[in-house]
């Protein structure tokens, strides 16, 4: 019992939440993601509600999405430039008065598109401007060998808002009908830009290169379109996040609700949609308490293997226990494999690009959405719902494999930064890089993490 209680007491003091920014951190998240879903709640019981119906609710959430997948870029640039907390401020008090110019309009009766559009759009773009800034702020209050544990608790915290945020907007819109939903939805914005402000971090000072060296000339910054153009692991990375979305979005937005409807029925997709968050909160869990691994592209190959494998099964695992067992464990895989992507990238990408890298791999995870629930749509039509999960399953297995074939993403150490391309004199034989492949440097001198872009 004691030992238990140390360990407790050590994961609430050690570590990532011995940093009073990062505690901070947490308490916003938590409030701004209850909040969240308070929205998700009331904004469909507000239109359904009243005349609007189906129509007018897709084209709200079409003026939400547009300008989110569209701003997402923006925020990765001005996230780089004027640093990560203070967009993700000033993004939180724009959608405090956005969401709450709402709730006073649902408290006059169902608003019109005409006010509920502009109001859409605000959102949405906030939202894609949040989104690469919410990744710039860990690297800029943690260590690096922090990084993970950190990534872990702080998606553990949403992932536990995103459960208790749906509940409370349910009973608050039943008790209270919309208005009172969306009114805390703009209090946990007002939260969430408090702690904001009182979160102080490395991204806030003028910038050094942290380097210990009084000898050495300072080394030239690292460009955006050069770290695009030699950023091999990055190129490795983004396919890997076209492909994978493309089959997951589809197969979790379309096939699965379909299977369960052939057979399962509403409570049965209810509860395989429960396992898929549990799943992934378990999978956060797994990956704050793991130690970091040397090299994170086998434990990620690994977690891929599982995830298809599990969600290959899902139809055929005798029904409904066995369906949500397939996607629990499907969720645990995936849960931690996004940790540990998440954190590679954080600490591989220069602190000045950090938001640009992100919004990249954002734009690959939600570009692919419309596409792959269409393709699914029309397959499940044609096909039924069944095969689209072994498909799946082993298009997210073999591309995940095939990217270690590459040995940038094979051989990358979790502790490599990038470095800019070492250039070799004509004639001259160099046992380092080739010309124009990226050098890199690992986080711990004397250290050789060197790595060539070739395969």
């Amino acid at each position: 019992m004691a030992a238990a209680g140390h360990r407790i007491r050590t994961a609430l003091t050690g570590g990532p939440m011995s940093v009073r920014g990062f505690r901070l951190l947490l308490a916003g998240q938590l409030s701004s993601t209850v909040g969240d879903y308070c929205y998700a709640v009331a904004l469909p019981w507000l239109i359904l509600s009243g005349d609007g119906g189906p129509v007018l609710l897709g084209t709200v959430l079409a003026c939400y999405g547009i300008p989110r997948v569209v701003t997402i870029p923006l925020g990765g640039v001005v996230a780089d430039r004027i640093g990560g907390r203070r967009v993700m401020l000033m993004t939180d008090l724009v959608r405090a008065a956005a969401v709450g110019t709402l709730a006073v309009l649902a408290s006059a009766g169902t608003p019109t598109l005409g006010q509920l559009a502009p109001i859409a759009v605000v959102l949405g773009a906030c939202s894609g401007m949040f989104i690469p800034a919410s990744y710039t702020l860990l690297p800029a209050l943690l260590r690096k060998e922090d990084l993970g544990r950190g990534n872990a608790l702080s998606t553990m915290v949403n992932q536990v808002g995103g459960l208790l945020g749906p509940t409370a907007g349910g009973a608050l819109v039943a008790a209270f009908d919309a208005g009172p939903a969306l009114t805390v939805d703009a209090a946990s914005f007002l939260v969430s830009a408090l702690v904001l402000s009182r979160i102080r971090s490395g991204a806030d000072a003028p910038e050094h290169d942290g380097s210990d060296a009084t000898d050495e000339a300072p080394a030239r910054k690292v460009s955006f379109p050069e770290l695009l153009r030699h950023g091999r692991l990055l190129h490795v990375v983004l396919v890997v996040a076209l492909v994978c979305n493309l089959a997951f979005n589809g197969t979790i937005e379309v096939a699965l609700p379909e299977l369960a409807h052939q057979g399962m029925g509403a409570t049965g997709y209810g509860i395989l949609l429960t396992c898929l968050s549990l799943g992934g909160l378990a999978g956060s869990l797994v990956a704050a308490r793991s130690r970091p691994v040397e090299s994170p592209a086998y434990l990620f190959a690994a977690l891929a293997v599982v995830m298809g494998i599990a969600l290959g099964a899902v139809p055929y695992a005798g029904g409904l226990a066995g369906a949500a067992v397939c996607v629990c464990v499907y969720a645990l895989a995936s849960g931690w494999q996004n940790i540990v992507v998440v954190t590679m990238l954080q600490v591989w990408a220069p602190s000045a690009l950090i938001g640009r890298v992100m919004s990249l791999v954002m734009l690959a995870v939600m570009g692919t959405f419309p596409i792959s629930v269409a393709v699914a749509g029309f397959g499940v039509r044609h096909l039924g719902a069944a095969p689209f999960f072994p498909v799946a399953g082993g298009a997210i297995a073999l591309t995940v494999l095939a990217a270690l074939t590459q040995r940038v993403f094979r051989d990358h150490r979790a502790d490599t930064e990038y470095a800019l391309p070492v250039p070799v004199p004509a004639g001259a034989t160099a046992a380092g890089p080739a010309p124009g492949v990226p050098a890199a440097r690992s986080t711990h001198p004397g250290q050789d993490n060197s790595q060539e872009s070739q395969p």
